[in-house]
Formats: structure tokens, sequence, C-alpha cells
């Protein structure tokens, strides 16, 4: 297993074999699940409505202006749809691809980082790493920015590595990497604004203080490089207006700095709480490899890497208002320092012991999911739920006594192996087979053809507006009956509104076409959802 793992780091093997790693991950998943309330959503129905209207420029759904992320990622989203479906079809998967394609080039840009810091052997095992772990995995498969904005943030950690090391060794680095520095920051800014040059600021000024030297900053060439960054980002600023800028910064970034926006509020230290979860499967060592990176922190890659998780990481853990996503910017270093400690073979202290047995939780927790869920959730047990709880079991016997008895270079490889195994069943089986889940596809796949726009009533979940059609109007139960009973369109009334729409339609007594039954993970309860046709309709 050694030499065949060797023998791959040769040449553009390692990029032939990650490419390999991202396309069984995402491309075989990614039309596994419906579209995700509520921010997937969201992004997705603002990408239609841009393709819809011809307007690139203003945000919008429906008929609110949606100011808080700048349009990079929608022009992605927009541009994948022309290129492989349609904004008629809405099929979620080709709102997703930027984002695979953002979380492909982030796992290929970290092995760039670690052949640079590191060598080969490391670089190679840290972008596998970050390529099936569970957080990037997720957001691979999401319409949303995040796997987009890690794909810059990387890019951009990669120009100013080769800066900082180049400056180390005595040369003085080719000014073409600070253009790619500032053209992957202003890339970055379109994606989601300031997050890319907070990173590598608080990266860059950290080894400065670090080494008590500044000087390498030169060769940022900040004098142009700003400049070319503006010449990316103010344009479209420009033409989106003060509103965009005033809601961004007033009603978005703001509160999220001042308190837990949206219920997302947690404790510091919640990050690190969920590390060993979001890393998997690679957290097998990551907790060792931190102590052990922390003690040899003058080794300039381990340097550039501590810079590079540690400032960032207290930011996000001092912000009130927390995302598990929020820290995946710094995950390539994290895997790059785990990937190092677990190919030293040394690690078999009872510490590493510990953190193991952390480790064990989330392949039982995904393996008793698979199986309950669907029992739950879903349309009762499943055999095939058997495959991902297999695979978890599988894990723990094959994983665990390699890795207590310190062969960590092969526990490592067999748990990264099994363990993105378990993440592609458990989202292309499990996850899938949760049909309470799926309310707004099952009304969405009820409606007619051309069946006039649809009123739904206290369901007001974006998922129903993406898949219904930008036209879905979002009322109360009396309004809902008014447009059913004037022939509008359809309506779908929930339970928390059923009672205004049987009064309002008094003596008529209608009865729905359709019933579903539906979990609102969004909300946290069951809702029954209530499908009305007008007069002559067929569901």
């Amino acid at each position: 297993m050694h030499s065949l793992f060797d023998n791959m780091t040769d040449g553009q093997r390692p990029f032939i074999l990650l490419s390999l790693w991202c396309l069984l991950l995402y491309a075989t998943t990614i039309a596994a699940l419906p579209p995700m309330d509520r921010d997937e959503a969201r992004f997705a129905q603002a990408s239609a409505q841009m393709l819809e209207t011809g307007d690139y420029v203003r945000i919008r759904f429906q008929d609110k202006a949606r100011n808080k992320k700048p349009a990079g990622i929608y022009w992605l989203q927009a541009a994948s749809v022309s290129l492989l479906s349609s904004e008629t079809a809405r099929e979620i998967w080709a709102y997703r691809v930027p984002s695979a394609l953002g979380a492909w080039i982030a796992t290929l840009l970290t092995f760039a980082i670690g052949a640079r810091l590191f060598e080969r052997r490391t670089a190679l095992l840290g972008a596998l790493s970050l390529g099936g772990c569970m957080m990037l995995f997720v957001e691979a498969h999401l319409a949303k920015t995040d796997a987009v904005l890690l794909a810059t943030i990387v890019g951009a950690q990669w120009a100013l590595a080769r800066i900082y090391l180049g400056t180390r060794d005595g040369s003085r680095p080719p000014a073409l990497w600070a253009f790619w520095l500032w053209l992957a920051l202003g890339l970055g800014f379109l994606i989601k604004g300031p997050v890319p040059m907070m990173v590598v600021a608080l990266t860059a000024a950290t080894l400065s203080i670090a080494d008590r030297d500044g000087k390498w900053l030169k060769g940022l060439y900040p004098v142009w490089g700003v400049p070319l960054m503006l010449l990316i980002v103010l344009p479209w600023f420009v033409l989106a207006g003060q509103a965009f800028i005033a809601d961004a910064v007033g009603k978005d970034l703001l509160p999220k700095l001042m308190s837990g926006q949206e219920s997302h509020g947690a404790p510091p230290g919640y990050y690190l709480l969920l590390m060993t979860v979001f890393l998997f499967p690679a957290s097998l060592y990551v907790w060792p490899a931190l102590f052990r990176s922390w003690k040899v922190r003058l080794h300039p890659g381990i340097r550039f890497c501590l810079a590079w998780l540690i400032p960032a990481w207290i930011v996000f853990e001092l912000i009130p208002t927390k995302l598990p996503h929020y820290v995946l910017p710094m995950y390539p270093a994290l895997a790059l320092l785990t990937a190092r400690a677990a190919l030293n073979r040394d690690l078999r202290d009872w510490g590493t012991k510990i953190g193991m047995m952390v480790w064990a939780l989330v392949p039982v927790a995904l393996g008793v999911a698979a199986l309950a869920l669907p029992v739950i959730y879903g349309d009762g047990f499943d055999l095939l739920m058997l495959i991902p709880a297999m695979i978890a079991v599988a894990l723990l016997i094959v994983v665990l006594p390699r890795a207590w008895r310190g062969d960590s270079p092969v526990a490592m490889n067999q748990a990264m192996g099994l363990g993105v195994l378990l993440l592609i069943t458990v989202v292309g089986l499990a996850l899938p087979s949760l049909e309470s889940f799926k309310g707004s596809v099952r009304v969405a796949e009820a409606l007619p053809d051309n069946h006039g726009p649809l009123a739904t009533a206290g369901y007001h979940e974006p998922s129903l507006v993406f898949l219904a059609g930008t036209d879905t109007k979002l009322v109360d139960g009396g309004s809902a009956a008014a447009h059913l009973l004037d022939g509008h369109g359809p309506a779908v009334v929930n339970d928390r509104e059923q009672a205004a729409f049987d009064q309002a339609v008094g003596e008529s007594k209608i009865a729905p076409d359709r019933v579903v039954r539906a979990f609102n993970y969004s909300r946290g309860r069951w809702e029954l959802l209530s499908l009305y046709l007008p007069k002559g309709g067929q569901p």
C-alpha cells in the first residue's frame, strides 16, 4: 500500500488521481438530493430569475432584492444552467455544478500548496483528505457560495505561500505570483465579499509578526495589486448601487458580527467541537496533528499552515453567528497538518487513542442514522440501508485496530477509502429515501402542466418557489381561497392556514386533490399540505 501511494506522487499522477477522486465523490450524487431549504433554494431561484429576466446585475428572490452576497455565484450558476439545462427545467443539479467544480479546484490547489510547503506524499494525502471530508462533500452538493469561495481562497493562499517561501529562500519571487494573488482575491470578493481578504491578510500579518520581518510583503506588489483587485470588483458594485452595499453591510454582515443572527448563535469553541465531525474521515488524527505541529512550528510549511489556520479560526470563534461552513476556508491547512502527522508513524500515545474513540462516534452515528431515518421519515425499513451501516461497521473493524497499533499511514488511507464510501452511500441512498423531507417536490410533481401561478398558504419554503415557478404567491389561507376560486391557479394550504382557507371557501366545501404529509426540517415540525386544483384541473 505504501509503494502504491508513493508511486502516485510522480509527475501529473496526483492531479489525475485527485480529479478521479472528486469525480467519484461529487458527480455520482450531485442530483441525489432535492433542492434544500433554505439557502440553496434561494440561491438557485435568484440565479433562475437572472436567466428569466436577462438582468445580471440585480439579485432578486421573486420581487424582493437579495442583497446579501455579490453576484459572482449567481453568474456561475446561471452559466452552468445555460450550458447544461434550462431555467424552466428547474434541475437543481445544474445549479450545483459550480460548487462541485469549486471543490475540485480547491482540492487540486491544496495539493499544489502542500507540495511546496512539505513534500508530495503529504500534499497528496492532505488534498485527498480535504476533497473527501464531510464539510466539503456537503458544500459540493449545495448550490451556494462556499465551495467556490474555498477555491478562490486556496488559490490566493497558494500564491501567498509561493511569495513567502520564495523570499525565505533568498530569491525574489516573480511578480506573476502577486498577480495570481490579487486576481484570486478579486474573484473571491465577487463570491462572498471581504472573507478572502480577511483570511489572506491574517495569514500574512501572522507570518510577519512571528518572523519579526515584514520585508517579504513587498513581493505582494500592493501598489498595482490592489487596483487590479478593484478593477475586478468595482464595476459590478457600481452597477449594483448603494442599496446593495447598505443592505449587505447593514442588514447581513454587521448583525452577524453583533449577535447570533437567524438563530445561529453559539459560544466560542463551537467549531473546535465540530471539527472531528466535519473533517471526517481525515479527522482520525486531527487532534495529535495540531499538538505536534505547534511543537515544530519553526518549520516553514507548518508555520504557514498555522498562520493560515489559527488567527482566522479565532476570529470565526469570536463572531456570535456561527454556521459549520464558516471555517471551511481553514480546512486545507488543517488537512495538510493532519496528513503530515499521519505519515510520521509515531501516533500511538493515549491522547491519540482517545481521539480515535471520539472519531469512532462519527461512523457509528452515520450508520445508525442510515438505518433509523428512513423508518422515521421515509417509507420504513429498507434493506439497502444496510449498505452504509455495514460500511460503518467495516470502517471501525478495519481502521481502529490498525490505528491503535500505531500504523498511522495505513490507518489513514483505510479511513479515507471506507469513510468516503460511507458518505457517498448516506447521501446517495439514505437521504434520498426520506420522502417526508420532500414536501416541495411532492407538491410540485402533483401540479398539472401549465397549471398557472401557484398560491401557497402557510408553507412558504423557497424550494417550492424554485420548483413551482417564480410566479408562486406566498399568501395566507384566505388569499389562497380567493386565488383558487377566481380560477387563477392551484393552491397549497398547510394545516395552520386550513381553518382560514375553509372559512374563506364557505359553503363551496372544496376537497383537496392531494394531501401531502411532510416534515419541514427548516422549522422542525410536521405539516399537512393540501393541494387544491381549479375546477377541471388534474394532478
